[in-house]
């Protein structure tokens, strides 16, 4: 993606966050050159890859198939393996109308997914069969809003602004947003973004970034270049 795609991205996902009534904590904030200045202070910030987050999967087209996040809080995976801790993860993302979230399916983290607001959120859902990959044929039982909901394999859930639904482990799952764009709020587990995505299809969790123009904000992808 070309970064002024991602500064554009940014403010048009910031006005939207806005417009549902949330505020972002103090870091969303900050500009390159204040992090690049606290950056020995704000380790608590990038060492849980906390803050801006923009994907085209790397597939180069990002309203057909890419997602805008924004991570506020996570644990470590050593909390995880020793059983106490921060153990948990909160995200906001943005799905606009009709753009891909691709299928894929985590290990380790289990998620809420939840509309807060706007539009419909579709979440089309597959079980792993013992290997681990898609089962073309069996059932998907799912928990939305504390109540189990089943759907043929490839089956759909649609999500009403206020509705959830929790995805364990090994459960398939891709989504995007109908009848126009939604704001999604995602509570799980630790979230390990560079381990934990498993893709059906060849894409990218991260994208190759342009440089066309000075950044916005940092992405959470852009820590290790820029913070060095």
């Amino acid at each position: 993606m070309r970064r002024s795609e991602i500064n554009a991205v940014l403010r048009d996902g910031d006005a939207f966050i806005k417009a549902h009534g949330f505020a972002l904590p103090p870091f969303a904030r900050l500009s390159p050159h204040d992090m690049q200045v606290r950056k020995d202070e704000l380790r608590g910030v990038t060492g849980a890859r906390l803050g801006w987050d923009v994907t085209d999967y790397g597939l180069g087209d990002f309203h057909e198939t890419g997602l805008f996040l924004f991570t506020l809080r996570n644990g470590r995976a050593e909390d995880l393996s020793r059983g106490s801790g921060m153990l948990y993860a909160e995200k906001l993302l943005i799905s606009k109308e009709n753009q891909l979230s691709p299928m894929h399916k985590h290990l380790v983290k289990a998620e809420d997914i939840i509309n807060r607001g706007g539009a419909r959120l579709v979440v089309e859902l597959f079980a792993s069969d013992p290997e681990g990959n898609i089962d073309e044929n069996a059932d998907v039982t799912v928990p939305c809003d504390g109540v189990e909901t089943t759907v043929k394999a490839g089956g759909k859930v649609v999500l009403l602004p206020g509705e959830s639904i929790t995805l364990m482990p090994g459960v398939w799952h891709a989504f995007w947003a109908e009848g126009g764009n939604t704001l999604i709020g995602e509570v799980s587990t630790v979230n390990d973004d560079e381990t934990d995505n498993y893709f059906r299809d060849p894409v990218a969790r991260f994208s190759d970034i342009e440089e066309d123009e000075e950044p916005v904000h940092l992405l959470v992808s852009d820590y290790d270049t820029w913070l060095s």
